[in-house]
């Protein structure tokens, strides 16, 4: 592990903690139907009245902390196997991804909580800033949970796309037993 690995490997452990100590909470409103909505992040040792953790949420979170900090390992690895092993695209993939994740997190979808049904697609009113005053809404996790697994099978398709094929070297031995078995094939 080199000093870059050790460095994002503490700045996981802290963002871990933040993301335990501060969890995402809904609100839970008798004048509402009992609907819960996002109410925001709370110390999680002084739950106040009415307010429920958002387990799926704060599920989300620790996975894309955890998605970003595995980028973040093959991203800093030494500079020797970081040429042999990573393209330069796939580099910027890593990148992309990362970077999708964390603004999905930031602008997730929300939805009126008015509107709220038991389908299994919701709909949703739009993507707001997480830490604005979303009183009035509920987070719509199950297209949060679609983006979020859309994003990494795309990312891991474009990071296989882009993955340098290595040309085996055949010895002049392999090449004439290719060529004879070529020659067979065509007089059948």
């Amino acid at each position: 592990m080199n000093r870059a690995q050790r460095i994002a490997l503490s700045l996981v452990v802290v963002n871990l903690v933040l993301v335990l100590l501060f969890q995402p909470f809904d609100y839970v409103s008798l004048q509402r139907g009992n609907v819960p909505t996002f109410s925001g992040f709370r110390w999680v040792f002084s739950p106040a009245p009415n307010m429920l953790p958002n387990h799926d949420f704060l599920t989300l979170e620790i996975i894309v902390v955890l998605i970003n900090a595995s980028i973040a390992w093959l991203l800093l690895r030494d500079g020797v196997q970081l040429r042999r092993g990573l393209g330069h695209y796939q580099r910027g993939v890593l990148w992309l991804v990362a970077v999708n994740l964390v603004l999905m997190l930031l602008f997730p979808p929300f939805e009126r909580y008015s509107a709220v049904s038991r389908a299994v697609l919701p709909s949703f009113e739009g993507f707001y800033f997480i830490f604005a005053d979303n009183s009035q809404r509920q987070l719509v996790t199950t297209i949060l949970y679609l983006e979020i697994t859309l994003v990494l099978a795309n990312g891991a398709m474009l990071w296989l796309f882009f993955k340098e094929r290595k040309r085996e070297r055949l010895t002049p031995e392999q090449m004439q037993a290719l060529a004879a078995k070529l020659r067979q094939a065509q007089r059948r």
